[in-house]
């Protein structure tokens, strides 16, 4: 994949290869890499890569990731180190329409009788058990509507009973919703019904049945494992999810449709990364259609960023979260990226791992470089340090204070300084996000912004027949797009007998 191999990628291949060998993983990234090929030979698209998997130089060279990690600084320690003791996670993206294919590959390359599709258990929540326990109380439909109506979303019985003086009196006053409450109370946070993971399959070397009890599910020829996917996982099963994403259906048709009309064949692969229309639709934020960018939210954020470089758009990506929003690092990475605040670095050795971000922590790869530059960290010991931050465990973020102190002391840092610097960490590592899947989603961003701005009559086109039978018209976004692409100046003609077809397509 690379026209000239530099020590550093030859060393970085020898390190991550070793490591995978030594934790007995090669056989993992064997049959990931297998499954990825013959979606490949079959004509299914492939996502870039999808969490921190894009993270690993041996995942791209194989072809089971299509982002350099080099080129954008993603971190295999990130994916995988020696602390990690579960299996690593290498989820795939597949074009929704032959997802299905690759699984029954997988399922005939292993047997039938060592894959099994994952069982999912929903849980009673508090006002589904509330209506549960009326029904069959055969109480009166209002009233149980009234009293469940008064339990916040996502709040427990016990605390609305707290918080919510209504349903207090209520349930002080009623002897009936008394009863409905405190039943509903034993039951609540049961599990209620089964269900089938999403994307999930299991393979297993022997006979699944010598691992995990298999159910069917009512209903559905579908077999699953009787037990959960954490379950699996501390069994040392092999787990890997298969998503389907319409978004590469759309792109593979777009370009499908650019050839038949006549234009140069264009690959996914050979989409150009600095190509000016797209900068310009991207900075106007005429984004709706536009993976991951579509929302008004983000429509708002392109239009004051006016990214002009890919990796604004990583950043954008991985920015467009709550917590960034709400602590306002969003908008202080828009004013830097404007030259409107100073950028300052505390220490020269920040500066080339926090340029491409103004000098602001963005990616949770950032806190492990600065952990491992400033600090002497090894790279699993700054793995850790992000793991603390993440989840925000203050004893253990304290702990990582004395040894990145300590660390910095040795390189030259005085301690007053390496506080400082950590201090930064903790504010901003806490909101970090994994810039491994934040590339390969902003690629496939990227792409799709690329298409509507170059190629828009085939892009709407396939992204308004895309559209066509998703679920109910409340879910279905047609009418946006047909909104969307009249305001592009394309004309939208009615059905017609003599020249529709069963999609959407062009009239020349």
């Amino acid at each position: 994949r690379y026209t000239t191999v530099t020590p550093e990628i030859e060393n970085r291949l020898k390190e991550e290869l070793n490591l995978i060998k030594r934790m007995g993983y090669a056989g993992y990234f064997l049959i990931v890499w297998d499954f990825v090929q013959f979606a490949k030979k079959e004509g299914i698209p492939v996502g870039p890569g999808r969490g921190s998997g894009a993270g690993s130089l041996v995942a791209y060279v194989l072809g089971i990731t299509n982002i350099d990690p080099l080129k954008y600084g993603l971190l295999f320690e990130r994916f995988l180190n020696p602390e990690r003791r579960t299996l690593p996670d290498l989820d795939i993206d597949f074009s929704d329409i032959g997802r299905e294919k690759v699984i029954e590959y997988v399922i005939n390359k292993y047997g039938k009788k060592n894959v099994a599709q994952i069982i999912t258990f929903g849980s009673m929540d508090a006002r589904l058990a509330v209506r549960d326990v009326g029904r069959v109380l055969n109480l009166p439909l209002p009233l149980v509507d009234r009293i469940a109506k008064l339990i916040p979303f996502g709040s427990t019985i016990y605390n609305a009973l707290q918080r919510v003086p209504q349903l207090k009196n209520e349930f002080m006053q009623d002897k009936t919703v008394q009863q409905l409450i405190q039943i509903a109370q034993k039951l609540e946070g049961l599990k209620r019904h089964t269900g089938v993971h999403a994307a999930g399959i299991v393979i297993a070397k022997e006979e699944i049945i010598n691992f995990t009890p298999l159910a069917k599910q009512p209903n559905r020829e579908v077999i699953t494992t009787q037990y959960s996917d954490d379950c699996l996982l501390k069994l040392g099963m092999l787990k890997i999810d298969f998503l389907g994403l319409r978004m590469l259906t759309v792109i593979e048709d777009t370009l499908s449709l650019v050839a038949k009309r006549g234009f140069n064949k264009l690959t996914r692969e050979a989409i150009p990364l600095n190509d000016k229309k797209t900068f310009t639709l991207l900075s106007e934020a005429k984004t709706v259609g536009v993976f991951q960018l579509s929302s008004t939210g983000m429509r708002d954020l392109l239009r004051k960023l006016k990214p002009t470089n890919f990796e604004d758009l990583i950043a954008l990506i991985s920015l467009y979260r709550p917590g960034p929003m709400g602590s306002g690092m969003l908008d202080e990475f828009v004013m830097r990226k404007h030259q409107k605040i100073k950028i300052k670095y505390e220490h020269l050795l920040l500066e080339p791992i926090l340029e491409e971000t103004h000098g602001i922590i963005v990616y949770q790869e950032q806190v492990m470089r600065i952990a491992t530059n400033l600090a002497g960290f090894t790279p699993t010991q700054a793995d850790i340090l992000r793991q603390a931050m993440g989840k925000k465990i203050p004893e253990e973020i304290e702990r990582q204070r004395a040894n990145f102190i300590n660390g910095a002391k040795d390189k030259g840092l005085d301690r007053k300084l390496a506080n400082k610097i950590f201090d930064l960490l903790v504010h901003f590592g806490g909101y970090g996000f994994n810039k491994s899947h934040a590339a390969a989603y902003a690629l496939l961003a990227y792409k799709t912004a690329y298409l509507k701005a170059n190629y828009p009559l085939e892009y709407m086109v396939t992204l308004l027949t895309s559209e066509i039978g998703r679920g109910t018209l409340e879910k279905s976004r047609l009418s946006e797009y047909i909104t969307e692409t009249k305001e592009m100046g394309i004309e939208i003609l009615p059905p017609d007998i003599q020249y529709s077809n069963t999609n959407f397509s062009i009239e020349a």
